[in-house]
């Protein structure tokens, strides 16, 4: 293959080429607070379509009317694919609101940005994060299901979309870093180990396996295709995925070059971390960007604990993903694509 098929340039200039130290100073790039009349827009959006008894998991835009909302919705999608990747909306008076209601709205406004995809073998559309007591070190726990703190990593999916319900006694912050920037931050300082995250590295699925695939996926932490640098990691589960004597090794030097992957999205002026309120909703581009989270402590009165609602969202008009990614994703398709999807998988909404 020629090089510069399989490479990006040495630096990549890009909205998405951003510094966390840069975000931290200038939230008003991308913390939008909602008008009180785009929250009654929300509220009736929400009442109508809970009157009609519709399936919440195959809610449309059509059933969701957001005649002022619904252009800030198209803004964000296109914020998230060809800006900064990420954004959050606050002002959203959750606390007055049921789960069921909350839930609905946050599945509207996932609607209008594109389509709801499965999160889990359950086939659940919508994911509920908080620590249910799992033992992190057993390879079936999913690290959401903890309270302790994971690791930079992407979602299977094209964006993913929290909304915070209730947030932690303490900790639990969202933390974010550019992949752009690691790329052009690891050309610069270590470019000796930058072509090592274009060979394909085996991701444990966890035991979430589609029919006939392997119980790991094989692809690339970083993936320069039609013009775009995309990256898939999650490094607990690629050093998890060699338990399976079938999965190629990690060399020294791949090692090597993951750590310093690692360092550089730990380094303070790159990544920068945000504290999630009750009501906000943050959604953020898998393929530009890594997420991760800070432990918590949780309040001892369940009532009270820490709890956040999560989309998987596939969007329309999105950028091109290499055919190494239907291991992980089932469709390249745009618009229909990600999620995990396993036999006898059923699209459902739990609101509990």
């Amino acid at each position: 293959m020629n090089r510069a098929m399989k490479f990006p340039p040495k630096t990549i200039s890009s909205p998405f080429a951003w510094y966390g130290e840069d975000m931290a100073k200038n939230t008003d790039i991308w913390l939008v607070h909602l008008s009180e009349d785009e929250i009654v827009e929300l509220e009736n959006a929400a009442e109508a379509f809970q009157s009609r008894s519709l399936d919440l998991g195959a809610i449309t835009i059509g059933d969701f009317h957001l005649p002022t909302l619904g252009r800030r919705l198209s803004d964000l999608r296109k914020t998230l694919m060809h800006g900064i990747g990420f954004e959050v909306l606050r002002g959203l008076p959750i606390k007055k609101y049921s789960q069921k209601t909350a839930a609905t709205i946050f599945c509207g406004i996932g609607a209008h940005l594109g389509r709801a995809r499965s999160q889990n073998a359950m086939g659940h559309i919508l994911g509920h994060v908080r620590d249910i007591g799992l033992d992190v070190n057993d390879t079936s726990t999913r690290i959401y299901q903890t309270s302790v703190r994971q690791t930079f990593h992407t979602d299977s999916t094209d964006v993913v979309g929290l909304m915070c319900l209730r947030d932690a006694k303490e900790g639990g912050q969202s933390l974010l870093v550019s992949t752009v920037t690691l790329y052009n931050e690891m050309q610069r300082q270590r470019p000796d180990l930058v072509e090592l995250l274009f060979d394909s590295v085996a991701t444990d699925r966890r035991g979430e396996v589609p029919p006939g695939e392997n119980p790991f996926f094989e692809i690339p932490v970083l993936n320069w295709h039609q013009g775009f640098l995309t990256g898939i990691y999650q490094r607990q589960y690629v050093n998890s995925a060699q338990r399976f004597p079938e999965a190629p090794r990690l060399s020294a030097q791949k090692i090597e070059a993951l750590d310093f992957f690692d360092a550089l999205a730990n380094d303070p002026r790159l990544h920068f971390s945000m504290q999630l309120q009750p009501g906000d909703m943050q959604f953020v581009y898998n393929h530009a960007l890594l997420h991760d989270r800070a432990g918590f402590t949780d309040w001892p009165d369940p009532k009270k604990r820490r709890h956040l609602l999560r989309l998987w969202l596939s969007l329309p008009g999105d950028r091109p993903l290499p055919k190494s990614f239907k291991q992980r994703y089932v469709s390249i398709e745009i618009g229909n694509r990600g999620g995990i999807i396993v036999e006898g998988t059923k699209l459902n909404v739990p609101l509990d």
